[in-house]
């Protein structure tokens, strides 16, 4: 058999459970897992390698309809996945109601495969899953359908074994050791932000952005610094906490997923740093990796 490699993108709206998924195919966390919406970012790449096959999964931003500068940037890393897709996954919610004709459009017209993903049916009847099945086949008509759920990993050996069989042949495009495009400092970073999603609640986790400023590994330790940037002095005040009790709990917890991650001894130091506006400045985006 000669061997396969390909891309595949997932794509779906925000918490449709796009980045569950993408962590149960690659069985590693690659994506940053939160009840929030827009929790992903960054188109985040992850490679599977087996004997015959290559398989590049990105995982992007939920499909929204942009309001400020940092999320065209996020649309624009959907986009980029599409153009480049092997394989399209669209993840659903069974729940959802879906209204973005513009997604569905561009789906239409993708000359790649479209299998649609129905996610989370353990939340719901078999006449509801039935149902949804009814529904994609009518408005999409897609290459494939299945109902899943990402969380339980439940039919994602089935979804792994069609993207094998779609992919085309190919030499590997990424070196069999490799498992992701991104640099251990962007996941150190996903890894704090992760932690104020889940601390924080209102508009501090979309107002904030984690960059790592200093990552040296030594002998029996590795040291990281790194800076939450938030766009007001009251969202430095919360983010700190009363006597520095927030911020110690954010840096507690994400070393705690940093040390199992690189498994090894971490010293992580955090610090707070007000830019107004950043989301909105396209100079600070693009220092932030938000590229168009």
């Amino acid at each position: 058999m000669s061997h396969k490699a390909g891309f595949v993108s997932i794509i779906g709206k925000p918490n449709a459970g796009k980045s569950t998924l993408m962590n149960a195919l690659v069985g590693e966390k690659m994506s940053i897992i939160t009840p929030k919406a827009q929790t992903t970012r960054h188109r985040i790449i992850g490679i599977v390698n087996d004997e015959d096959h290559q398989i590049v999964f990105s995982d992007t931003p939920g499909v929204i309809k942009p309001n400020y500068s940092l999320q065209e940037s996020m649309m624009n890393f959907v986009q980029g996945s599409l153009i480049d897709a092997d394989i399209i996954l669209f993840v659903t919610d069974i729940h959802e109601k879906y209204d973005e004709n513009d997604v569905l459009e561009k789906l239409r017209k993708t000359n790649s495969p479209v299998a649609v993903l129905i996610n989370k049916i353990d939340k719901s009847s078999e006449e509801e899953v039935k149902a949804k099945i009814e529904f994609w086949q009518e408005k999409l008509n897609p290459d494939s359908i299945f109902a899943i759920s990402a969380k339980l990993s439940h039919n994602v050996e089935a979804v792994m074994q069609y993207i094998k069989d779609k992919l085309p042949i190919h030499e590997a495009y990424y070196e069999k050791d490799e498992l992701t495009d991104k640099s251990m400092r962007f996941f150190v970073s996903e890894m704090i932000r992760e932690k104020v999603f889940k601390l924080y609640d209102k508009e501090i986790p979309y107002s904030t952005e984690v960059i790592v400023t200093s990552y040296k590994e030594e002998a029996n330790i590795t040291r990281i610094a790194a800076e939450i940037i938030v766009e007001r002095d009251s969202q430095k005040n919360i983010i700190i906490g009363k006597a520095g009790a927030m911020i110690k709990k954010v840096g507690t917890y994400a070393r705690q997923d940093i040390e199992e991650f690189i498994n090894g001894k971490v010293f992580l130091e955090l610090f707070v740093k007000v830019i107004p506006d950043w989301r909105s400045k396209k100079n600070y985006l693009k220092r932030f990796g938000y590229d168009d």
